[in-house]
This record gives C-alpha cells, sequence and structure tokens, in this order.
C-alpha cells in the first residue's frame, strides 16, 4: 500500500503562482510508473491537468500548458506541481496519482493510489 500526502495549496490572487507537492512512501518496495495531477471543480468533473510518465515524457491539457508544470523527484518519490500566472478558472480541489509497480505474492503488479487532495483558490 502507498500512501500519498499532498501539500502546497492555497489562497492566491490572479497572475499568482502556488507549487503543490506530493510525497509517496510504503512499507514495501513500489516503483511509480506515472505521476499526474488532476483537479476537480465545484459541479465539474474531475480532469487531468498533468502526467509524467518514468521515462520524461509529460502531458498537459491545452487549458494549463505552458503555465502548468510537472516533474518528479524518482529518488524521494515525490512529484511537484509549478503552476503559474494562476486563474480564477484554476479554482479546484486538486489531487496527485501514482500508477505503480509492486511486488505481491512474489510477482510485479499494477496499483493506482490517490492523494487526499488539495484546496487551490485563485481570486480574481
Amino acid at each position: 500500500q502507498v500512501q500519498l500526502v499532498e501539500s502546497g495549496g492555497g489562497l492566491v490572487q490572479a497572475g499568482g503562482s502556488l507549487r503543490l507537492s506530493c510525497a509517496a512512501s510504503s512499507g514495501t518496495t513500489f516503483r511509480i510508473k506515472v505521476a499526474g495531477w488532476y483537479r476537480q471543480a465545484p459541479g465539474k468533473q474531475r480532469e487531468s491537468i498533468a502526467t509524467a510518465d518514468d521515462s520524461g515524457s509529460t502531458n498537459y491539457p491545452d487549458s494549463v500548458k505552458g503555465r502548468f508544470t510537472i516533474s518528479r523527484d524518482n529518488a524521494k518519490n515525490t512529484m511537484y506541481l509549478q503552476m503559474n500566472n494562476l486563474e480564477p478558472e484554476d479554482t479546484a480541489v486538486y489531487y496527485c496519482y501514482v500508477n505503480t509497480r509492486e511486488i505481491r505474492a512474489g510477482r510485479w503488479r499494477e496499483f493506482d493510489y490517490w492523494g487526499q487532495g488539495t484546496q487551490v483558490t485563485v481570486s480574481s
């Protein structure tokens, strides 16, 4: 079982910046294949806003491309989301996500985990 702990949310004015962090930990060996950030605004579906796989490839939707940057520190099993030039439309609860490979019963298996969510509010 992998635990994800998020930090870094808060209130910021439009045009400002925030950096979210998500630390993964477990009592057993695991490898993060894909790390990602999602967000969910009130009344809307959860949407993917940034992903980074273990080859270094990243992906962003047009709504955040050029403003948000995902990064990974594999040695620390920590991922980050740097958010610049924030807009009121970015207001949402932000969740980190990992897809992992873990040894269970002698075999590598795939699992998905979510962080607890952190509120980001951008005032106009």
